[in-house]
């Protein structure tokens, strides 16, 4: 099979899964509606989702999740959203400030600690809605936001269970498997250059997240071009193939899993790809021995963007839910 014909197959395959949830929310009978909550001053966008089978004055544990880097959530995170709530719960789906349908500017800046921000704030505002018990909040994360979720909830206690899914464990470390050795010293000048011209002008400068191989990016591999451009390109219009220059500093700096160990005794979850080229997958390994007790690693096959789609996602919703069920619901 060529690789466009397996592009196609795969892209047929989202659009099926789509489908499939789509059926499920149906038949399962919950409810999903746009809602807006703040977060330091800017509106953020969110999809909340409610089990149908709620009874008059019942609280119900809630997830709360957003996407990796620069998606956002129609990007298939209602694969999982729409199996949470199937399985009870309620859930918000929220987009980041600066990104998809939500406020902020500069449009495509992606700083961790404003993204974590932002996380703590979805938190608020979900413990505050009817349907939820405050005291049962999980909270859920992929790739980006899979390492915002192991930083968050090294230190927000109010997180009683966490899954952190194909998770960056390490900025600078990632970033010297992805790119040649001798190409990392001229990626720094070109940093300390943008500093410099932010510093003297104010200009925001950018860089696509993904392109074709061997032309500069963010995410510089094949799958995840093939990823943004065929199915979250056509997924979440609202997407845009820009990141600020500014933010790929913040990504080098950005170091989760050192405070691994600090999660205890939240119970942890990770979900890792055993063929993951993004977010090296011995990397996540190396930092799940780090944290403590309850833990648990699952590991899936294929790739990164598989995560996502049939059929490890029945290995990396299954897995999800089973732990939130487990440690949330009993």
């Amino acid at each position: 099979m060529t690789g466009e014909s397996l592009c196609r197959l795969r892209a047929a395959l989202t659009v099926l899964t789509l489908l499939f949830l789509s059926g499920l929310a149906s038949a399962q009978g919950f409810a999903r509606k746009d809602v807006t909550f703040v977060s330091q001053g800017l509106k953020l966008a969110a999809w909340y989702y409610v089990p149908g089978d709620m009874k008059a004055g019942e609280k119900r544990p809630a997830i709360v999740m957003a996407h990796g880097f620069s998606a956002p959530k129609e990007a298939l995170l209602q694969n999982f959203a729409e199996r949470f709530a199937a399985a009870g719960f309620v859930v918000a789906v929220f987009d980041y400030r600066y990104l998809g349908a939500s406020e902020g500017e500069p449009r495509g800046q992606i700083f961790p600690t404003e993204q974590i921000e932002d996380y703590r704030n979805a938190i608020t505002w979900t413990q505050m809605q009817e349907e939820v018990d405050p005291e049962r909040i999980g909270v859920r994360g992929t790739s980006y936001s899979g390492a915002h979720v192991l930083q968050l909830s090294a230190f927000d206690r109010r997180v009683k269970a966490v899954v952190s899914q194909v998770m960056l464990v390490d900025g600078l470390a990632n970033a010297q498997r992805l790119n040649r050795a001798d190409n990392l010293p001229l990626t720094f000048a070109f940093l300390a250059g943008d500093r410099a011209q932010r510093y003297t002008s104010g200009k925001v400068n950018y860089l696509p997240v993904v392109g074709p191989e061997g032309s500069p990016s963010a995410l510089p591999t094949p799958e995840s071009y093939d990823f943004f451009m065929k199915v979250v390109q056509t997924s979440a219009p609202r997407w845009e193939n820009r990141v600020t220059l500014e933010s790929i500093e913040k990504f080098l700096e950005y170091n989760p899993g050192a405070s691994i160990h600090r999660i205890s005794p939240t119970p942890l979850l990770m979900v890792v790809a055993r063929d993951d080229r993004l977010t090296p997958t011995d990397l996540a390994i190396d930092a799940y021995e780090r944290a403590r007790e309850p833990k648990k690693l699952a590991v899936f096959e294929g790739g990164h963007f598989d995560a996502y789609v049939e059929p490890a996602i029945r290995t990396t919703a299954g897995e999800a839910t089973e732990w939130f069920r487990r440690w949330l619901m009993q």
